[in-house]
């Protein structure tokens, strides 16, 4: 049975939508945050010595990072599906969105709240954060112009790698500004599978 290692929170989400649309059976194991530091609990770095989180594992594997999760799911489980052919075109834009994700869009969505955090400390930072959120969101909402997916005409690895970063954008008031992005998190979130993780285990 695979396992997913779950902190509130955090990422794992991706995760289980993603076993869903594969059917494949799993299980979550939660854990909560220190409500003072906001850190993993000791009993996660048990599973993996970074204490981060998703962690899954499935037999003898375990992996961290949410991309490397997803991309091995669909390799694993996917019988083709959720991944463009490696010979096409489909294929190389996949895989920058894979990355792009985590690698990219992430990092002024981190920053803003970390640097919130520091009230008016962080003052100085936040015109120059607010600059790189809009020119990273403004980018993925034009990518979605006339289009359901980010890759292709179906739902890919790179969809639900950047299902997170769409999703935080538009519950953050972003949804009049990006409305590419409030389509595509409104299709995400109706999807059966995507209600079954919700429905599951909130993770």
């Amino acid at each position: 049975m695979i396992e997913v290692h779950h902190l509130t929170e955090s990422r794992s989400r991706r995760i289980t939508w993603m076993l869903e649309e594969l059917g494949q059976p799993y299980e979550v194991i939660t854990y909560h945050r220190d409500p003072q530091t906001r850190l993993a609990p000791p009993e996660l770095q048990a599973i993996h010595p970074l204490g981060k989180a998703p962690v899954m594992r499935d037999g003898d594997q375990t992996l961290i990072e949410s991309g490397a999760i997803v991309d091995y799911l669909i390799r694993t489980y996917g019988q083709g599906r959720f991944t463009p052919a490696i010979d096409t075109a489909d294929y190389n834009r996949y895989v920058q969105f894979m990355h792009y994700a985590e690698g990219s869009a992430m990092l002024p969505l981190l920053l803003k709240l970390y640097v919130g955090r520091l009230g008016e400390a962080g003052a100085p930072l936040h015109p120059r954060i607010s600059s790189e959120m809009s020119n990273h969101l403004g980018y993925l909402n034009a990518e979605l112009e006339g289009r359901d997916f980010f890759v292709g005409n179906d739902l890919t690895g790179a969809d639900v790698q950047l299902s997170f970063v769409a999703q935080i954008a538009v519950n953050n008031g972003g949804a009049e500004a990006y409305p590419n992005l409030a389509r595509f998190v409104k299709a995400v979130e109706a999807r059966p599978a995507y209600q079954r993780a919700v429905g599951r285990s909130g993770a």
